[in-house]
């Protein structure tokens, strides 16, 4: 049993973790103040590949085809910022579903568009909608067939840049009575009449990432825009996120070790009573336990990417680190602005931002309970 890196993922990580301290960290406060994307930070990580690293080559992409190697880029991105590193990966969240069911045709003809160093374009999935999140069966967005088209109807809810994406990959129900197995996926690109951008929120963390509602009125696009075959988009959906979850796992890693930083260095040089503060039990042991959650989370993480490396399930340990990752980045979060007292609820400091992006991290790719579901109906 191996736990070292290789090479090629410390040298990722290096790189990942150097672009995160020298261009996210600075500007990590102002855009969560500002609520913005910060382009210029998008262009410069286009310029170096950062934006489309998992994206296979032969479409334009840097090729980091390992998801364990995806995870130990994504850690270093969301140590930076969590609403930046969600911003960039805005990316991901379109291509991951053309990789996953898309043809070679559809690959060759969506994928370039996100492998441009020059241009900076975005990509968003809409599956939760307001009445159904984790609930697809429920589902109410509709794709009617009209002879080699189909017409979609519907409002999607939470969906990462939602009314300025590029691209956009709808799951739709092809079959009202047909359950699970009654819902197709189809690719939208921007500008198609019909499509529109809904209501912007105001988010509790992730600032720097655009939430936002999408309506679809009459959107009507060719059979070819299709993903796999019809009615099957369920089972394309649940292997995306039973890749997916691990990388939320590892973005609540990243988050959780930043604050954690943070609080072991401030508790080595906040003096009080004549000595610094990590000298008292009260402080270095809750540190202990933070460092010992993180590291076994990671692990977790770690576990079922390398999992999906091999060609083998990890719906069962995707889950398991999902949740424990979720529910640790807060803990850990939480412990991290106790340990500052009265300067962690200050917005001076970066530990009540970290504490806010942490908890994203056991709500959205299903929350910990949905996860418990997945578990025990795997036990």
């Amino acid at each position: 049993m191996e736990f070292a890196l290789t090479p090629e993922q410390l040298e990722l990580r290096e790189w990942a973790h150097g672009f995160a301290e020298r261009e996210i960290r600075p500007i990590a406060q102002e855009y969560d103040e500002r609520e913005e994307i910060p382009w210029e930070l998008l262009h410069k990580a286009a310029k170096v590949g950062l934006l489309s690293y998992a994206i296979p080559e032969e479409y334009g992409g840097s090729g980091v085809s390992s998801l364990l190697s995806n995870l130990v880029i994504s850690e270093e991105l969301f140590w930076g910022c969590a609403g930046i590193a969600t911003a960039m990966g805005g990316i991901g969240l379109a291509s991951l579903p053309i990789l996953e069911m898309g043809s070679e045709e559809q690959k060759k003809r969506w994928l370039p568009l996100f492998t441009d160093p020059d241009h900076v374009r975005l990509g968003a999935m809409c599956l939760t909608e307001p009445g159904a999140g984790s609930d697809v069966v429920n589902m109410s967005t509709r794709a009617v067939r009209d002879g080699s088209d189909y017409v979609i109807n519907g409002t999607k809810t939470f969906i990462t840049n939602g009314g300025i994406a590029d691209l956009y990959v709808v799951f739709a129900k092809t079959d009202p009575d047909g359950g699970y197995a009654g819902v197709s996926a189809f690719v939208v690109e921007a500008g198609t009449p019909g499509l529109s951008g809904g209501k912007k929120f105001k988010k509790l963390g992730l600032r720097a990432s655009h939430t936002a509602e999408v309506h679809f009125d009459n959107v009507r696009v060719p059979e070819e825009n299709r993903l796999g075959p019809e009615n099957m988009a369920f089972l394309g959906a649940m292997k995306m996120l039973e890749h997916s979850r691990p990388s939320v796992a590892i973005a609540a890693v990243g988050v959780a070790r930043a604050a954690y930083e943070y609080a072991l260095n401030y508790a080595k040089e906040r003096v009080q009573f004549g000595k610094p503060i990590i000298h008292n039990q009260g402080i270095a042991f809750p540190l202990t336990e933070m460092l010992t959650k993180i590291d076994a989370g990671r692990l977790l993480a770690y576990r079922a990417a390398w999992l999906a490396d091999q060609h083998e399930s990890c719906n069962l340990e995707g889950s398991m680190a999902k949740a424990f990752c979720g529910d640790m980045a807060m803990e850990v979060t939480t412990q991290a602005v106790q340990t500052l007292g009265g300067y962690g609820y200050m917005r001076d400091f970066p530990v009540e931002k970290w504490f806010r992006d942490a908890k994203i991290m056991s709500i959205y790719e299903g929350t910990t309970q949905i996860q418990k579901r997945v578990m025990s109906r795997l036990l």
